[in-house]
Order: C-alpha cells, then sequence, then structure tokens
C-alpha cells in the first residue's frame, strides 16, 4: 500500500433518485446493466490517501491464486468479471457482434459497480475522472445541497483487464481518504469471521459493512451499524459470511444518513481461505 495526495472530499448533499438503465447481462460475467450518470463539478480540499488496492507493491499470489484470476498480473477482480477467461469471452463478442461496448467506458463501469452491484442508487453521478492508459480513477458521487457543487461518495480504481485496445474496465478497489478501509490488507486471504475496519473523521456516523462478490445479488454477509466518528480515528467490525474457498470478494463499507442514505463508501478485494 502506498499514500499519495488526491483532490476530493465525501460532501454532504439530498438523497438524488437513481438513473440505472438496464441492459442485457453477458452470462457469468456481470452483475448488472450499464447505468447513466452527469460530469458535474469539481471536487475541494485535499486528503491523504489510503488506497484499498496496490499501487506500488501487491500482494504475492497464493497457491489459491492463478494468473488468470487477477487483473495486470496484481489486481484483485471486483467487478464485472470474475476472471480473464470471463472478460475475453466479452472481447469476442463484442468484436462478433458490438455486444455491451459500455464495458469500454470507465465512467459507465463505474456507475454500473456502484448502482447495480453495490446498490447504492443514490449515488448517481460522475464528479471527476483520471485515465492513465490502462489505469482510470473515478470519482463518483451525490448531488449537492441546494443544488451546489455534488459531493464525492469514492474515488473508484478500474484497471483494464487482458491485452488489446478494446480490453474492458474492471473495478479493483477505491482510493479512501476520510473514510477509509484497511483491514484486512488488500488481495489478503480471509475465513468467516472476518474482522474489518478502518478510518473515519466526521461526527455521529453510522458504518455498515457488507460482503459481496460476482454472481450474488445479495450480500454473503453483513454487519450494521457501528457508531464510529472523530478526527481520523479507528473503526472496526467484524462479519460472518459464507462463501466457497478460494472465491474473490468485495468487503463494502458505507456510512450515510446525515443528509443522504449512502454519503460515502470505500471497498477492497480479498480472497477466502482454502
Amino acid at each position: 500500500m502506498t499514500r499519495g495526495v488526491t483532490n476530493g472530499r465525501a460532501g454532504r448533499a439530498r438523497w438524488a433518485p437513481a438513473v440505472l438503465t438496464a441492459l442485457g447481462l453477458l452470462a457469468g460475467a456481470c452483475g448488472s446493466g450499464p447505468v447513466s450518470g452527469t460530469a458535474t463539478g469539481t471536487p475541494t480540499g485535499t486528503a491523504t490517501v489510503r488506497q484499498s488496492s496496490p499501487a506500488a507493491t501487491s500482494p504475492t499470489p497464493s497457491a489459491t491464486t492463478t494468473a488468470g484470476s487477477l487483473v495486470a498480473g496484481r489486481y484483485q477482480p471486483l467487478w464485472p468479471f470474475a476472471d480473464e477467461r470471463q472478460a475475453r469471452d466479452w472481447q469476442e463478442s463484442y468484436r462478433s457482434g458490438g455486444h455491451q461496448p459500455w464495458h469500454l467506458d470507465a465512467e459507465r463501469t463505474a456507475l454500473s459497480f456502484t448502482q447495480g452491484f453495490l446498490g447504492f442508487t443514490g449515488v448517481d453521478r460522475v464528479v471527476k475522472r483520471t485515465v492513465t492508459g490502462a489505469d482510470a480513477r473515478v470519482s463518483v458521487g451525490i448531488r449537492g445541497e441546494g443544488g451546489g457543487r455534488p459531493g464525492i461518495a469514492a474515488v473508484i480504481h478500474l484497471v483494464r483487464f487482458g491485452t488489446g485496445p478494446d480490453a474492458p474496465w474492471e473495478v479493483v478497489g477505491t482510493d479512501d481518504t476520510t473514510f477509509s478501509l484497511t483491514t484486512p490488507r488488500y488481495g489478503a486471504l480471509v475465513s468467516s469471521p472476518v474482522t474489518v475496519g478502518g478510518r473515519i473523521t466526521g461526527v455521529d456516523e453510522s458504518v455498515r459493512v457488507q460482503v459481496r462478490a460476482i454472481g450474488s445479488t445479495r450480500p454473503l454477509g453483513e454487519r450494521c451499524c457501528v457508531s464510529a466518528g472523530g478526527d481520523d480515528a479507528p473503526w472496526s467490525a467484524t462479519v460472518t459470511f459464507r462463501a466457497d474457498p478460494g472465491r474473490t470478494l468485495t468487503l463494502v463499507a458505507v456510512t450515510g444518513g446525515h443528509v443522504a442514505e449512502v454519503e460515502r463508501f470505500a471497498v477492497t478485494g480479498v480472497r477466502v481461505a482454502r
């Protein structure tokens, strides 16, 4: 894990209705279709980043990890493809018939992950994006109170999965600032129950934790609600889940309830121990 500086602080906003456009699914590959959103506003402020996906270093692949199960050989495949084979299957269908072109759009993929996979329908817009080659950061957020500047709920990290100019985007984690998820470490092997934690800045926060995986429409485990708050204060929770050994899991932490149901969230990727 590395530390850096990024712009963006989760703000407060009124609940915004979701804009979710459902398209057909690629069998066995996608959790939901793409969604539409708006790109508005510019984030302000700076904060220390605690990344839920590796930047300069990566976990050593274990016996449960195969070459085709990691993105770019180092990242956990969180959504929409479970492994490189599924990504290649989509590429073939796209080349032959133009199937689901939204996989080539980092913004639409980030919004679909947020609204379709995580179910955070109130987080309905792209606030900022940065794309460098096969790497992208997309800030998703909620409408600003009174029509003001939108608040950033999370900065989603995406990486191209596979090779070629039509390699699809894959969500691999989040870059966390005032609300982080750092335990367990990214790429760790876990078993149930698992202790999840990080740090938070805020007042009277209520943290909800979920365990999710591709192919499941409902959480595999959930814990609600953990009281937290302070200035860069620690938070933690223990979650029980049921999942097959070797499966990649998305651990999700979310806080809100002041002016929107979801105001900030963070995700990280782990694998179930054998």
